[in-house]
């Protein structure tokens, strides 16, 4: 069984892998995040509720999903 943070993460990336996909083909152009800022969202993501700065309601399994190709693949 998969847990609820691993097939968030899934979907995530999925959900990622899509979009980029359809944005190349539609408009020749590719979404990237830089590094602090994804390192950023996922420490936010991270945080208690009580704690959190401002409300971001995106759990941290799909936030890691977004944002994993980002943090592991530098863009040329």
């Amino acid at each position: 069984m998969l847990t609820s943070l691993t097939s968030l993460a899934i979907a995530g990336g999925a959900l990622r892998l899509a979009l980029n996909w359809q944005l190349k083909k539609r408009w020749a152009v590719s979404l990237a995040v830089p590094q602090a800022l994804a390192l950023a969202l996922i420490g936010l993501a991270l945080l208690p509720d009580i704690l959190k700065p401002l409300p971001f309601p995106i759990p941290v399994g799909l936030t890691l999903g977004l944002v994993m190709p980002d943090l592991f693949l530098q863009r040329g």
